[in-house]
């Protein structure tokens, strides 16, 4: 029974490892990063299939702003979880605007992809970005008021 069980537990501890290691596309290096301080600034050069990726750890609880700048308006970002097994992306900037701010739910590993579009007219030259990682402090916690105590109406006066 042993045997059995360090068997699963071997397969799960791998899928978990698998399921954090990104899946690279040719051309592409990948940079690890770790979650700021402060606010960081990557920046890069980005061509279809060439470029840097990066991964960024978050804890649950934390407050972030992924900010994306460029002057193309071919390239995007692209914020992958990597501890989904789908490959959709939980943010990019081509349908969702140039920032995601976020509180972040469960600790995990986010791939930030920066990409210049294969459907653009001039597909050989790509083009340069900014990416802003901001944590953001915690806000404040909103005040509950007291329920107050409605007053009798002096046109409906309560009923006996």
């Amino acid at each position: 029974m042993r045997p059995l069980a360090a068997t699963v537990i071997f397969c799960l501890v791998a899928s978990m490892a698998f399921a954090q290691s990104p899946e690279l596309q040719p051309g592409e290096r990948l940079e690890k990063l770790e979650f700021p301080a402060a606010t960081m600034q990557l920046k890069g050069w980005t061509k279809f299939g060439n470029g840097r990726v990066y991964t960024l750890p978050v804890k649950a609880g934390q407050h972030v702003k992924v900010s994306f700048s460029t002057k193309s308006k071919f390239t995007f970002l692209s914020i992958f979880d990597l501890a989904t097994p789908d490959e959709e992306a939980i943010f990019g900037t081509d349908e969702d605007g140039e920032s995601y701010n976020i509180t972040v739910k469960e600790s995990t590993t986010w791939l930030l992809r920066p990409y210049y579009s294969k459907v653009s007219p001039r597909r050989g030259l790509g083009a340069p970005y900014s990416i802003l990682v901001e944590p953001q402090a915690a806000a404040p916690p909103q005040p509950v008021a007291p329920a107050k105590q409605q007053s009798p109406s002096p046109l409906f006066p309560p009923r006996q």
